[in-house]
């Protein structure tokens, strides 16, 4: 059973997105805790603001973190330590299936269907990361 802690500050950043976008981004919260709920030696997730971004933490994980910036408003992302190898596997593994942001993110435009599988196995890649770095692929089938 998973145990979320969240900070209240993560719903007060919720409500600044515009509509369209916080639906986009409370989705991609949905798919961590979703994808967090899956995995059976995840007993706690994190849920907190890192660099006033919603940002997703487990003992034995790397961060995600979620956004979506007025700076460029067409799009909302999630973010991945950009020193892991996260971002690079995603892109040996799924290649286009993803828009990237050089090795710190997956890109995503308003009108974009999120291959919900895939993302998820990201997810659950980094939620995992000090368990599978070792893993070819990091253990991504």
């Amino acid at each position: 059973m998973l145990e979320l802690t969240s900070n209240p500050a993560v719903a007060d950043k919720f409500k600044t997105y515009p509509t369209l976008y916080k639906k986009k981004v409370e989705y991609l919260r949905k798919l961590i805790i979703a994808t967090a709920k899956e995995i059976p030696e995840i007993t706690k997730l994190e849920e907190t603001l890192k660099w006033n971004e919603p940002a997703y933490l487990t003992k034995k994980g790397s961060t995600i973190r979620i956004d979506w910036k007025p700076k460029k408003p067409d799009q909302y992302a999630m973010y991945f330590k950009c020193t892991s190898k996260l971002v690079l596997t995603f892109k040996s593994v799924f290649g286009d299936k993803f828009n990237y942001e050089n090795h710190r993110a997956i890109l995503f435009k308003l009108d974009d269907t999120v291959p919900e599988k895939e993302l998820k196995q990201c997810i659950a890649a980094a939620l995992r990361y000090h368990e599978v770095k070792e893993l070819p692929e990091l253990g991504i089938e």
